[in-house]
């Protein structure tokens, strides 16, 4: 590139998308002037130029009959009268003899111009010390005769230039109106985007809290404005759950790791045979297994949130997927003395994902379990509701507060009176986002409302397509 190509103003213009836009306003108002000028010659000057050489055509038409009726004599006394009762001074006639004698009219001679092919002709004309232009028609009346019919067009020219210097000066207060409203479009287009400007240069240099200004008109770059904010709430609300699930990992992970370490520093120390080392290792495994655990489930929300598994969508039937989770979680829920009832229907059709309904369905039974009361009950049940398919899992524990079910779906998120219970805060999260990526959405409420304890009911609204 040239330098200081750039700086150049056209270059800076046609870089800018509002110098773009202005430059079309420009082109298409000087179209649209353009095509009015045009218009307006043609009928105008256009129609004076037709009008004179109807004229011209229909006197010489009159003549050439005048001359077949009355020969040439009647001819030169039609010439004669006409030039006599032409007030204007306007009508040019010459009517030569074969031998290019002038036998009538008001033209002095025969112009050069006439001598050629073309029957219309324009030549100068020169009247009372005055240059003028005349329009001539050339008429061969046959037997060596030739007749110039005319018409001195000096006032339709100073008409003509009269309307050329109106053209003018509207084309040149087009074209400055033209660029004042380029300029003002320019303007108003960058002092529209500028809060934009603004807000994006902010953000860059780390004020995340910024948000571009709204006005109150409603139009397109509001709409634009409301859709930057809502990206930019959607980014925020993403980094502060990065920052929060990295300190929940800290935190959850830095006992289990600690204590596995110790144990197995512990054991390599203190073992005092191999039974008691293998057991150490044994124990630092399991919990290790736990931390991947972890990882896993933490790897498989990110999968699902970010909607991969759409593609492992089909038509399937929830019903038998229910009654096999029941069952697979009965024997525990006999092992803890409670009671796991089921009420579903004999089919229950769904678009999804068959692993992670189940997976889901899995981890509610599973907690349902781990909070319920020795002898309490456990009730998964299912209907259809229109559209609207509807998987409940309620059971007889202590229930959950107003305040911590809004953020019961975080990551690592535990209450108080599940912290001394084993698991990592991540069962509801995954539950959440299967539950969002098939378009439903979890509703939390008391299993026995005014009662102590009140149980918790998780229900899972899905939509059936």
């Amino acid at each position: 590139m040239t330098p200081g190509l750039a700086e150049l103003p056209l270059i800076g213009l046609l870089r800018s998308a509002s110098g773009r836009f202005a430059l079309l306003f420009t082109a298409l108002f000087a179209a649209a002037a353009t095509a009015a000028a045009v218009v307006l010659w043609w009928n105008t000057a256009g129609a004076l130029d037709r009008q004179t050489d109807a004229a011209i055509r229909a006197d010489a038409t009159a003549l050439a009959e005048r001359r077949q009726d009355a020969g040439i004599s009647g001819l030169m006394t039609s010439i004669a009268d006409r030039i006599a009762l032409d007030v204007q001074n306007e009508a040019l006639y010459l009517l030569q003899s074969p031998d290019r004698t002038t036998l009538a009219g008001n033209l002095e001679a025969w112009p050069e111009e006439a001598e050629g092919d073309p029957l219309w002709i324009r030549i100068p004309l020169l009247r009372e010390d005055s240059e003028s232009e005349a329009r001539l028609l050339r008429i061969d009346l046959g037997e060596g005769y030739r007749m110039l019919v005319g018409r001195d067009v000096a006032e339709k020219l100073r008409l003509r230039a009269l309307l050329s210097e109106g053209i003018a000066w509207a084309a040149a207060s087009s074209a400055a109106i033209a660029v004042l409203g380029a300029w003002l479009l320019r303007r108003a287009l960058e002092d529209r985007l500028a809060p934009v400007y603004g807000t994006a240069a902010a953000i860059s240099g780390g004020d995340l809290s910024r948000r571009v200004p709204l006005s109150d008109r409603q139009d397109e770059f509001d709409r634009l404005g409301m859709t930057m904010n809502a990206m930019l709430d959607r980014i925020a609300q993403l980094m502060a759950g990065v920052r929060g699930v990295s300190d929940a990992i800290a935190h959850d992970l830095r006992t289990p790791i600690a204590r596995a370490r110790a144990k197995l520093e512990e054991s390599l120390s203190a073992a005092s045979d191999e039974e008691a080392l293998r057991a150490a290792v044994e124990q630092g495994i399991a919990d290790l297994d736990d931390i991947a655990r972890v990882f896993k489930a933490v790897l498989r929300i990110a999968e699902v949130e970010a909607g991969a598994r759409r593609a492992a969508f089909a038509l399937l039937d929830l019903a038998p997927m229910l009654a096999d989770a029941a069952e697979l979680y009965g024997a525990a829920a006999e092992v803890g003395e409670q009671v796991l009832e089921t009420n579903l229907p004999e089919a229950l059709p769904l678009v999804g994902d068959r692993d992670l309904l189940l997976q889901a369905v899995a981890n509610l039974l599973d907690n349902a379990l781990k909070f319920n009361p020795a002898g309490g009950r456990v009730v998964l049940s299912a209907r259809q509701s229109g559209n609207v398919v509807e998987i409940a899992v309620a059971d007889d524990g202590p229930g959950l507060a107003v305040a911590d079910r809004v953020r019961v779906g975080e990551r690592f998120f535990r209450t108080d009176a599940a912290r001394t219970t084993p698991g990592s805060g991540l069962g509801l999260s995954l539950v959440r986002a299967v539950v969002a990526l098939h378009g439903g959405e979890v509703v939390l409420a008391d299993s026995h409302p005014g009662t102590v304890p009140p149980g918790l009911t998780v229900t899972l609204r899905l939509p059936v397509g």
